[in-house]
């Protein structure tokens, strides 16, 4: 007769506590260890909150543009030059005045655009000697062309020759679709073709190799074994490579593009389809293998009438699946050199160009829910079928 003990819920039990006590001890470790601070998610934000809201900006459709540049010179040195007054000058060429021409990092000046594009807006740029631009805030010029701001010395003035950069920039014509979003088009192509096709190489070499890493057909004489532990060894090593580090490998070696790409997931999700692959082959049901196995046949009709109509719907299953990983892999292979919209999008970051970084990733989220549904429907036909 059982003990009321032992019908007591498993969380009212001493084991429990004692495994929930060493839980706690392990996250509070944990916790320590990784540094986590969620006040920092709201102390920090404002950091990156420009950054969210250019993203969530993508650049899909834009009107032509002009944009009008001044600069005016402005000398780093010791003594501080006079403040002096703004005037407009007697000629109408767009022109930038500063209230003082020499300065030290940290001190103030005013500037003056006069005969600008009137009722624009632009930004102001400090640029340094080495063609550094720090900004300085926008600027709106009024109906005669003219705006005035005061301005700091930025830490970033290095060298004796400074610019102060106005850049005003207007729309012209009419609405049509952004280069931006013509580049992110033909670099997702690019980018479904290289998981296709890495996925198609992966299931040429997985196949073959996952039943010779299947212990159910491979363990029965010693040569087998040897060759079965060689190969699911092989699969251990490839999957424990991360597909970033094959990249960069395979770029330094066949180039910069996406053939490195297509190499570098090629590789890896042959070891992870040749895992998966060698599982379904060893959860397969041994009577009909058996049965051929009986009547004298040699070991590939066994393969291709006792082992394949079993497997073949999962394999497929499994394939279309991976190209789904593998597409979006593709994205990240790309920040190394691998080709795809990947590529492209590191570039825009580098760049501070996020508008356009948000279009690639408008991009890359619509092909994956794309790919999700479609992969999902196909797994749900094969499952059905067999």
């Amino acid at each position: 007769m059982p003990t009321p003990s032992s019908h007591r819920p498993f969380y009212t039990r001493t084991k429990f506590f004692v495994y929930l006590f060493v839980a706690l001890i392990v996250y509070a470790y944990g916790w320590r260890v990784t540094g986590i601070d969620p006040a920092a998610l709201v102390k920090d934000f404002h950091l990156v909150k420009p950054l969210v809201t250019a993203l969530l900006q993508p650049d899909l459709i834009t009107r032509d543009t002009e944009q009008q540049t001044v600069e005016a010179r402005f000398h780093v040195a010791e003594t501080t030059g006079e403040e002096s007054a703004l005037t407009a000058p007697a000629h109408k060429k767009p022109t930038l005045h500063l209230s003082r021409l020499r300065g030290q990092i940290g001190d103030t000046l005013t500037v003056a655009g006069f005969h600008l594009q009137p009722e624009r807006t632009g930004k102001l740029y400090w640029v340094n000697a080495i063609e550094q631009e720090y900004p300085l805030g926008e600027v709106t010029t009024d109906a005669g062309g003219h705006f005035e701001k005061a301005v700091t010395v930025p830490p970033t003035a290095r060298g004796d020759r400074q610019f102060l950069r106005v850049v005003l920039e207007w729309e012209t014509g009419a609405w049509h679709i952004s280069e931006t979003l013509k580049l992110t088009a033909d670099k997702i192509v690019e980018t479904l073709f290289l998981g296709l096709m890495a996925t198609t190489f992966a299931l040429i070499l997985a196949l073959p190799l996952s039943f010779l890493g299947a212990r159910n057909l491979m363990t029965r004489h010693w040569p087998g074994t040897t060759i079965y532990y060689l190969v699911r060894t092989g699969f251990n090593v490839l999957r424990a490579i991360e597909p970033l580090i094959m990249a960069i490998l395979l770029a330094v070696w066949v180039g910069i593009g996406p053939f490195a790409g297509v190499l570098a997931l090629a590789l890896h999700s042959t070891a992870a389809l040749g895992k998966l692959f060698s599982e379904q082959i060893e959860s397969i049901d041994p009577g009909p293998v058996e049965a051929i196995t009986a009547t004298g046949a040699r070991p590939m009709q066994v393969v291709l009438y006792g082992v394949l109509p079993q497997v073949v719907p999962q394999f497929l299953a499994l394939g279309f699946y991976r190209w789904d990983i593998n597409v979006r892999m593709s994205t990240i292979i790309g920040f190394v050199g691998g080709g795809g919209i990947g590529f492209l999008l590191q570039q825009w970051i580098n760049l501070l160009q996020y508008n356009q970084a948000g279009t690639a990733l408008l991009a890359i989220a619509l092909v994956v829910i794309s790919l999700d549904l479609v992969s999902a429907k196909v797994r749900e036909k094969i499952t059905l079928a067999s």
